[in-house]
C-alpha cells in the first residue's frame, strides 16, 4: 500500500485557518489552541498592508459589508487587533510545528521569507502555497530551503497530472495540494515516485481523513483539529506495517 511510501511520516495535520471549527480563525488565540489539541502544522493566509507588512488574514477585506476596507490599502496600525501580523504570530505562537502560508497577495512572500529569518523559524518548515507554478519556480530563486506548495484542482491541469507533478519536481517545488476529493492511491504514489509531497484541504470527516492516510497523503488541512488528530492516532494503531 501507498501508505507504506509516504514521505512525511507522521504526516502533517494542518490546522486549517488555526482549526476554525474550534476558535475564530486565522487568530492567536486559535493557533495555541490547535497546537495544544495535538496539531503538528498550522494554516494562514498572508495578506500585505500599504505600509508593507505581512498580516494573517483569509480575504483581502475586512469589516462588515457596508464598511469593508481593503488590507493592502491600510496601515498595519488601522487594522483590528484580531488581524495578527506575522512577527505577532512568531513571537506568540511556540512549539514544534510546520507552518502552512496560503499567499493571497505575491508581493509578501520576500517580507515572509524576511521575517520568517528574523524570527529564527526554521524555512524547511514553512510551506508557502499558490496556484501559479512560475511564481513557484520564482520563489524558489529566492531561497533554496523554504518549501513549496502548488495548490490547484485537476480541472486546471491542462498539461495533466503527471506533466505538472514532474515540473513541480523540475523547479524543486516540495509539494501537491488538491481538493481531498480528487486523490486517489495512484496520484499519490505518482507524486512519491517524483518525491513531491502530497496534501490535501478541506478534509472534515473521519471517513475522509482515514481514508486519505490509507493512500500515503502527506499531509491534510482540516478545521476540525481535534477530529484530525484522533484520526490519525486511531489510523496509526491499525495501519499496516512494513514487512
Amino acid at each position: 500500500m501507498e501508505d507504506l511510501n509516504r514521505i512525511e511520516m507522521p504526516p502533517l495535520l494542518f490546522a486549517h485557518r488555526g482549526g476554525k471549527a474550534d476558535a475564530p480563525e486565522n487568530t492567536i488565540g486559535a493557533f495555541k489552541k490547535a497546537l495544544s489539541n495535538g496539531s503538528n502544522g498550522l494554516e494562514s493566509d498572508a495578506q500585505f498592508t500599504k505600509c508593507g507588512n505581512v498580516v494573517l488574514h483569509h480575504n483581502r477585506h475586512f469589516g462588515s459589508f457596508f464598511k469593508r476596507k481593503a488590507i493592502n490599502r491600510c496601515e498595519l496600525l488601522n487594522l483590528p487587533s484580531s488581524i495578527p501580523s506575522l512577527e505577532t504570530f512568531y513571537s506568540e505562537i511556540d512549539g514544534e510545528y510546520d507552518f502552512s502560508v496560503d499567499v493571497k497577495d505575491s508581493r509578501a512572500v520576500e517580507e515572509i521569507l524576511k521575517i520568517s529569518k528574523k524570527c529564527s523559524f526554521p524555512l524547511k518548515k514553512l510551506w508557502l502555497c499558490h496556484p501559479d507554478i512560475e511564481k513557484i519556480a520564482f520563489w524558489r530563486n529566492l531561497d533554496e530551503t523554504v518549501r513549496l506548495v502548488n495548490s490547484t484542482t485537476l480541472e486546471n491541469l491542462k498539461e495533466g497530472p503527471e506533466r505538472r507533478i514532474a515540473n513541480l519536481r523540475e523547479i524543486g517545488a516540495d509539494a501537491f495540494n488538491m481538493h481531498f476529493s480528487e486523490w486517489n492511491e495512484g496520484l499519490v504514489s505518482l507524486c512519491h515516485r517524483f518525491q513531491i509531497r502530497s496534501f490535501a484541504w478541506d478534509v472534515q470527516e473521519d471517513r475522509q481523513l482515514g481514508w486519505l492516510f490509507s493512500i500515503g497523503i502527506d499531509g491534510v488541512f482540516s478545521d476540525h483539529v481535534t477530529k484530525m488528530t484522533t484520526s490519525w492516532e486511531e489510523y496509526k494503531n491499525r495501519r499496516p506495517k512494513a514487512s
